[in-house]
């Protein structure tokens, strides 16, 4: 252990640890195991979002362990606790899913609490699955004392091979192949080899999805360590990155280094440059805005749409391409990516980051990516000239809608509305064999008043993937899509159904037009027509009236002001 001093370092900890008055408060410390010298120490509070029930979070106990460990070498009092997670991918296509976004939320409230209440000087969290990641860092802005983000990491793709073909698979191969059973493209035997395969270890899920987009945006924020977010969760390099942020926060301490200090305009366009370059999911929109504003920022959607506009899509990563993150850490990790940006002068390299160093001094060392790999194209022949992220509006979403719209699927579509008022409806309507091609499928009263919470579409658009159908319709909603989801897809319509947007005066058969290059979303209907069907619409009942969801419900904002809960 470490017998640096630490004098000056406890400058919260200390409001409990010195004063005579707070006898009662050193008398638990002396009971949890300090000692005398202990209490002069500083001390971070280390949360993990740990539970046993989800593949990328069932590990992350033991890596606050080596946390702690790293945490006491530099001299430092680490104190573990955790907070809530939920699993995505357990929960979608059910009910569940509704309390995925307002897990934010209460992370993000649980950290404030617990790190505020115990007066920690600094903190370190540890996120494994999508909502942990945004909720750590908005209650690390909000605590706004010198911490960092340890990613729990990656998972490693699993494998399956029939008829002597093998296949790389991961989560969404899990939920594609129950489209692929009813359309009787594999047995069950197969179907079950599949779901056997998709999930071999600890770590979040493998492709450019929420957790690993998330990981890469906090990365290139600043907040964690250089390769925190490509590390695999397995990898002994992980444990290593655990030892070293007992370092790292011991230096942010000296510094006195707060998130207020790193988190400007600046960092938060180095972050959506990573996401539209990487091919990143869609919930990086509102949880960016949602994180700009616990640091006291202002992120709008047409943000978004401006550094889409000059930033190429490079990435050819899962769920639209061929490539996970471990294949990214094969070749470089996340800085050989952040290194080729920089040099093309699309991040900004003097932001300030956790190690102490600026984000290009942090890359000087960094390799390059090789020239011979295929996860990662060079902006000279990118896999598309623009962003893969579309911000539209129209008389469907006067208030905006994100669009994922990669390249491969067009950039045009035009139909006929197939309309539910539910995820489930829609799932039946698939099997009754109600979706053909050409349709634009609007699944509604799914935001976040209707679904409460806007839970994902992961099982809709897989299941569309899954029966042969992605290329053949187009799918729109007030809810959220997973990173996971593929296909022409249009969410987070605002203003939401419930709350009376035009989403909810669609009818089936109503002709829709999407249009990515002029960045417009339409249902070709008169304004009177429109007028008409609103003054005979009215709002349907809530589907939550007590607990956490009728809460969340009563105080969310928009998806165009993300979902923010605080104001």
């Amino acid at each position: 252990m470490s017998d640096r001093s630490t004098t000056g370092l406890n400058k919260y900890s200390g409001r409990i640890t010195q004063p005579k008055s707070q006898g009662a408060s050193q008398a638990m410390l002396y009971g949890v195991g300090l000692s005398d010298e202990d209490l002069n120490k500083a001390q971070v509070g280390i949360v993990a979002n740990w539970f046993e029930g989800n593949t990328c979070n069932m590990h992350l106990d033991e890596l606050a362990t080596a946390v702690k460990g790293g945490v006491t070498e530099a001299g430092l009092i680490g104190m573990r606790f955790h907070t809530i997670g939920v699993s995505d991918g357990m929960s979608m296509g059910t009910e569940g899913m509704c309390y995925s976004l307002p897990s934010r939320d209460l992370i993000a409230d649980s950290i404030e609490t617990v790190a505020s209440a115990q007066w920690y000087d600094g903190l370190v969290a540890i996120p494994g699955c999508d909502k942990n990641m945004p909720g750590c860092v908005i209650g690390l802005a909000r605590l706004d004392r010198p911490g960092l983000i340890v990613y729990g990491g990656t998972i490693r793709p699993g494998c399956t091979s029939f008829g002597g073909e093998q296949q790389t698979r991961d989560i969404v191969s899990a939920f594609q192949s129950y489209g692929q059973y009813i359309s009787g493209r594999i047995d069950e035997a197969q179907r079950r080899a599949i779901l056997k395969a998709a999930c071999p270890g600890a770590g979040a899920c493998g492709g450019m999805y929420t957790a690993n987009t998330m990981a890469v945006a906090i990365e290139a924020l600043g907040l964690s360590l250089p390769h925190s977010s490509s590390t695999p969760a397995v990898d002994p390099a992980k444990r290593a990155e655990c030892a070293r942020a007992g370092e790292a926060a011991r230096a942010l301490l000296e510094m006195d280094r707060k998130p207020s200090d790193i988190l400007s305009r600046e960092a938060f366009e180095n972050a959506i440059v990573m996401v539209m370059a990487l091919g990143g999911s869609t919930n990086a929109v509102l949880h960016l805005i949602a994180m700009a504003r616990s640091a006291g920022l202002t992120l709008e959607l047409d943000d978004f749409q401006r550094i889409s506009d000059r930033v190429p899509m490079l990435a050819d990563m899962k769920p639209s391409g061929s490539y996970v993150m471990d294949d990214v850490q094969r070749i470089g990790g996340t800085p050989a990516v952040m290194k080729t940006l920089l040099e093309r002068g699309l991040l900004h390299g003097d932001c300030p980051t956790v190690t102490g160093r600026t984000l290009a001094e942090n890359l000087e060392s960094e390799p390059v990516l090789p020239s011979d790999q295929q996860v990662i194209r060079p902006p000279e022949n990118p896999l598309k000239p623009t962003g893969h992220i579309s911000i539209l509006y129209g008389n469907l979403a006067p208030e905006g809608a994100v669009a994922k719209i990669t390249g491969k699927e067009g950039d045009h579509f035009s139909g006929a509305a197939r309309v539910y008022d539910s995820e489930e409806a829609m799932l039946r309507g698939l099997e009754n064999g109600e979706i053909t091609a050409g349709c634009v499928v609007v699944i509604r009263y799914e935001g976040p008043r209707g679904g409460p919470g806007m839970p994902e579409m992961l099982t809709p658009t897989s299941a569309i993937m899954g029966a042969g159908l992605g290329a053949h319709v187009a799918l729109i909603t007030d809810g959220r899509f997973s990173g996971g989801s593929h296909g022409f897809i249009i969410g987070h319509v605002c203003p939401e159904a419930q709350n009376g947007g035009p989403l909810a005066l669609v009818r089936d058969g109503d002709p829709i037009t999407i249009d990515a290059r002029t960045h417009r979303i339409d249902v070709g209907l008169e304004e009177q027509e429109l007028a008409a069907r609103r003054a005979a619409w009215s709002a349907p009942a809530f589907k939550a009236d007590q607990g956490v969801l009728r809460k969340y419900l009563q105080c969310v904002q928009s998806a165009s002001r993300g979902c923010v809960t605080d104001a």
